[in-house]
């Protein structure tokens, strides 16, 4: 069931949005050679209880952190950790949440450490355009088929490839709620965009193939081929004057 939201619960969903927007940022700004996984993790926590809110990933069906840090082939769902110290040139991309009032912010991006391959700038950099290009299409009367089409076009004319196995979604007082947001499509099918939506628009970009593989931990999510993957994610609202990013500092 789509829940639609009232202006008052937007304003108190934009609240958590705001706090998961900052802690995405200063972990980006962590993202460097040298740095472990699991000291980002801590930052993030950090951040988002010092604004009275709750990490919303830790312990979410049992995941172990705050933020999901995947890295180069991983898609998503990567797991802090003391041992996974990043390198010059990796690509890393964070998907982190806060809860506050009742509601759930949940965004995500992917950063360089250090000076990064061509190839993976383009990947980044199409997946960030992609995002916004699915944004573009969120449009009340729209159809939630015409967010994934266009993120489907933008990425495939490229040569990249859209993971099927994971979507975007609802979001609210739930991490997940319905509608499911696939990053592939048909214009013109698909739930019908009403304003109080909320969704989690989130391209998951692969270089190589869409096919993935779940790791021996359960959760990180890598690509088959080993080629690279990025990520991107905002909260957005359906709004009868267009589409509103939430997970925006200002």
């Amino acid at each position: 069931m789509i829940v639609l939201k009232t202006s008052k619960e937007l304003v108190l969903m934009k609240e958590a949005c705001k706090i998961s927007a900052e802690a995405l940022r200063l972990a980006g700004e962590m993202v460097k050679p040298g740095v472990a996984t699991e000291e980002i993790d801590r930052l993030v926590s950090k951040v988002i209880k010092q604004h009275g809110a709750t990490p919303v990933f830790l312990g979410y069906k049992g995941f172990p952190a705050a933020t999901c840090i995947s890295i180069n082939n991983e898609v998503i769902h990567g797991i802090p950790s003391k041992k996974r110290v990043i390198q010059e040139g990796d690509l890393v991309s964070i998907d982190l949440g806060a809860s506050k009032n009742g509601y759930v912010g949940d965004n995500a991006a992917t950063f360089a450490a250090g000076s990064i391959c061509p190839e993976a700038k383009r990947l980044s950099e199409t997946t960030r355009e992609a995002l916004y290009a699915g944004i573009s299409k969120a449009v009340a009367g729209g159809r939630v088929g015409d967010i994934s089409a266009a993120i489907q076009d933008y990425c495939e004319t490229r040569g990249y490839s859209l993971v099927r196995d994971y979507t975007g979604h609802g979001v609210g007082k739930k991490l997940h709620e319905d509608p499911s947001v696939p990053n592939f499509g048909t214009a013109g099918r698909g739930a019908r965009l009403t304003p109080g939506m909320t969704l989690a628009i989130e391209p998951m970009v692969n270089q190589g193939g869409y096919e993935v593989n779940v790791l021996g931990d359960d959760w990180t999510v890598v690509t088959a081929d080993g080629k690279l993957s990025a990520h991107f994610e905002h909260t957005v609202a359906i709004t009868a004057n267009g589409p509103v990013i939430l997970t925006k500092e200002d």
